[in-house]
């Protein structure tokens, strides 16, 4: 059974899904899912995102593919903003989706203590990449308001 940890009222974070958790996803409630796992970065065992994306599209879900970089921040935040309903994204373990996550919000206004704090009570301790997360989230409020 897939673990999606609900890190606020609309997204959730997960480790490594598969295509036949789509299904079970879409009953879930999620609209939208994110990639933030580069292909290749398992030698065995890891699906491909091309393979993902095709069940989420036969779930009728949404697809994004952000591999976790330092320019996506901004990417996540307009997946968040153009799209409605839950958004589940997922990397090896839920952690740098949920510093993805984090540093959107800090983009968007939150402070920094507040978000981690938020992911804390949701079971996920992020605290050690305050400064990654941080730094991300003030570049991408520079990069979406120009």
């Amino acid at each position: 059974m897939l673990n999606m940890i609900p890190l606020d009222e609309r997204t959730l974070v997960a480790g490594q899904i598969r295509p036949e958790d789509l299904e079970a996803i879409a009953k879930a409630g999620v609209r939208v899912v994110v990639n933030n796992r580069p292909d290749g970065e398992a030698l065995m065992g890891q699906p491909k995102a091309a393979t993902i994306e095709e069940a989420a599209r036969a779930a009728g879900v949404t697809f994004v593919d952000l591999p976790f970089n330092m320019q996506i921040v901004a990417g996540f935040v307009r997946a968040l903003r153009e799209n409605e309903g839950q958004v589940l994204a997922f990397c090896r373990s839920g952690s740098r989706s949920s510093m993805l996550w984090a540093a959107s919000q800090v983009a968007g206004g939150a402070d920094v203590d507040a978000v981690l704090a938020q992911a804390q009570r949701a079971g996920i301790d992020i605290s050690q990449a305050r400064p990654l997360i941080e730094g991300l989230g003030k570049a991408a409020a520079r990069q979406l308001a120009g």
